[in-house]
């Protein structure tokens, strides 16, 4: 996959059924944090799409600054998720066989970006991040955002992110129409124990048989 508009790495399986999971990573992470989610996932026939954020951060990357001036930098980041998209729809991968995972900054920018895109994405899943703002995003939510399945984790014991601010973040996306699953789990700052979960998730959003890992 030849894309412009960010650093990626793609990984694709020797037999593809033409769907896509793009991942974005946290600050200070790179796509090489995620090189374990292909083989552990095991999602048959997906290809995946790791994507490096724009700015240079503490020998990784960032996708904006640092709160309370992070702002522009989110909105500068939702842009070049758009860029991205038409690049990868442009590829072949299709809306509908594409699915948007972050983690983290990563998080913020699937609820911010998957919030607002018309894209008739398969589904966003949100992992231990928050929302730069709810209620701006529930007020500017699309239609397609609105009926599209959605998954968000947040672990009790999150030393970075409170679980409860984030909890009552989405409270008001819920309230705004998004029909956001939200989950939380007794986890620290990390993709485990909800790993199970989120697999399954990806699975029936791409319209895959579950099975166990």
């Amino acid at each position: 996959m030849n894309i412009r508009t960010l650093r990626c790495e793609f990984a694709t399986p020797p037999e593809t059924n033409g769907k896509l999971v793009v991942v974005l990573h946290g600050r200070g992470d790179s796509s090489a944090g995620f090189h374990w989610m292909p083989n552990t996932m095991a999602l048959p026939g997906v290809s995946w799409l790791l994507v490096n954020a724009p700015d240079a951060w503490y020998g990784g990357f960032s996708w904006y600054g640092m709160p309370p001036h992070h702002g522009p930098g989110v909105e500068r980041s939702r842009a070049l998720l758009d860029a991205l998209f038409v690049e990868i729809e442009e590829q072949g991968y299709a809306p509908k066989d594409t699915l948007l995972f972050g983690f983290s900054q990563g998080c913020l920018l699937t609820l911010e970006w998957g919030g607002r895109t018309e894209r008739a994405l398969a589904g966003c899943i949100g992992v231990s991040g928050y929302c730069y703002d709810p209620v701006a995003l529930g007020a500017e939510a699309s239609a397609a955002a609105k009926t599209r399945p959605w998954l968000v984790t947040h672990g009790h014991e999150d030393e970075v992110l409170p679980h409860d601010v984030t909890k009552d973040q989405v409270d008001v996306l819920k309230a705004a129409g998004l029909p956001i699953d939200f989950r939380s789990y007794h986890k620290t700052h990390t993709i485990d124990p909800d790993l199970e979960d989120i697999r399954e998730a990806m699975l029936t959003m791409l319209g895959l048989e579950t099975s166990s890992l």
